[in-house]
């Protein structure tokens, strides 16, 4: 079932601790559970499993159960052992684990989505279950009655969430790239904005209540920190990823952002450090540097009788430049840019060697992550994806020892 990991290379990289084996189909969600040796997984092939560490080092289940529906993501709540199945048909069940971990009762059974549930939030404080799905909607439900609270619908596959538990506030990533921000109440809710920074489909949040920050990661490869209790717009924009980004996880007390992707990257960013906005891309007709027209430009080309040139944009100033102008190429980490992107000749010029030392580290987690899961109080992270495997890894040599024992999970 299990295979034990006992190398522990002395580089500052990921350590490979375990990896879990016996799905027959894709792992869609996979957590740590606290102050246990133990990790619940839901999958495509209908099972819900908690595996517990043996005195061989291995991971066995002492839970299997099968649901009607392929498990689609889920939600657990460790203090009253609560956990919340998102279905493939848009049902949302919930069990009771018993505190020995080895029985699942059931206890309600949600009519939450009329299509795939993509993600979920229980929230004890409140007795909600927030979801959303492929129906395009976010419902939440009363876990008391079980009986529906309110239902939005936007126009594009909700594709993820977060939940601010004390505001009562839901952020929904949808397919489209954008994230709309509700506010829910009993009956009824409000529409309070809608960020709109990502060119591909939002494939995962991540909430901060204490510096109120948001990061989002998308297809387009990126993660972007949206400075929600700024109030001012403050976005920063991390690009490292050469695939959709899946997963997301901030670590407050060091403050470092992890980041997975499909391609199995895995980026720590360093979040404690001054950095700058990306500047907007500006609109031109010709280049800003030497002012030849660009190739719909017909006046100019007619006037100059020159031909007309593709359009570029220095990632540091944002001016509208053609190839010959931008032929260079440069890391700038302080905006996020960790790997060369095009900038224009005189900002090249500009950019010093101290300019490019990194502010993130990268990593190779040698599988598709769907999803991952941390336990900051003990340096752990858990990655599963579309290769039915479950890797449990040690994260202390990449974010450091001193890590939050108070942190409270999603």
């Amino acid at each position: 079932m299990a295979a034990e990991i006992h190398s522990r290379p002395q580089t500052a990289r990921p350590v490979l601790l375990n990896k879990i084996e016996g799905h027959s189909d894709a792992v869609n969600a996979a957590v740590l559970i606290p102050k246990e040796d133990g990790v619940i997984t839901v999958s495509e092939d209908r099972t819900i499993r908690v595996w517990l560490k043996r005195d061989s080092g291995q991971y066995w289940p002492s839970i299997y159960h099968t649901v009607s529906s392929p498990c689609s993501c889920m939600s657990y709540h460790h203090d009253s052992r609560r956990i919340f199945i998102g279905q493939d048909n848009g049902a949302v069940v919930e069990f009771l684990i018993s505190e020995d971990f080895n029985k699942m009762n059931h206890v309600k059974t949600y009519p939450a989505h009329q299509n795939r549930v993509s993600d979920m939030v229980f929230s004890l404080e409140s007795e909600w279950v927030v979801s959303t799905g492929h129906d395009k909607s976010v419902s939440w439900m009363c876990t008391q009655s079980g009986s529906m609270l309110g239902r939005h619908y936007f126009t594009a596959w909700a594709s993820c969430l977060q939940y601010d538990q004390e505001t009562q506030h839901a952020f929904v990533g949808d397919h489209s790239g954008q994230i709309t921000l509700l506010k829910l109440e009993r009956q009824t809710y409000s529409t309070i904005t809608t960020l709109k920074g990502h060119e591909g489909s939002v494939g995962a949040l991540w909430w901060d209540p204490v510096q109120r920050l948001l990061f989002s990661g998308a297809s387009d490869h990126s993660v972007i920190m949206w400075d929600i209790g700024g109030r001012k717009g403050r976005t920063l924009l991390l690009q490292g990823h050469h695939e959709r980004v899946q997963a997301l996880r901030y670590l407050q007390l060091t403050r470092q952002l992890v980041s997975c992707s499909a391609d199995g990257g895995m980026a720590v960013w360093n979040m404690d450090t001054q950095r700058e906005e990306a500047p907007q891309w500006l609109d031109s007709d010709s280049c800003q540097k030497c002012e030849q027209p660009f190739f719909w430009n017909i006046k100019q080309m007619w006037d100059t009788k020159t031909l007309g040139l593709r359009q570029h944009h220095c990632r540091k100033c944002g001016k509208a430049v053609c190839g010959k102008c931008s032929s260079k190429r440069s890391t700038f980490p302080i905006m996020g840019f960790e790997f060369p992107v095009r900038v224009c000749d005189a900002c090249f010029e500009t950019i010093k060697e101290e300019d490019r030392t990194p502010l993130a580290t990268f990593h190779e987690g040698k599988h598709n992550i769907a999803h991952m899961d941390m336990d900051p109080s003990r340096g752990l992270m858990v990655t599963c994806g579309s290769d039915r495997i479950v890797k449990i890894w040690d994260m202390t040599q990449v974010v450091g020892c001193s890590l939050a024992t108070g942190f409270s999970p999603r």
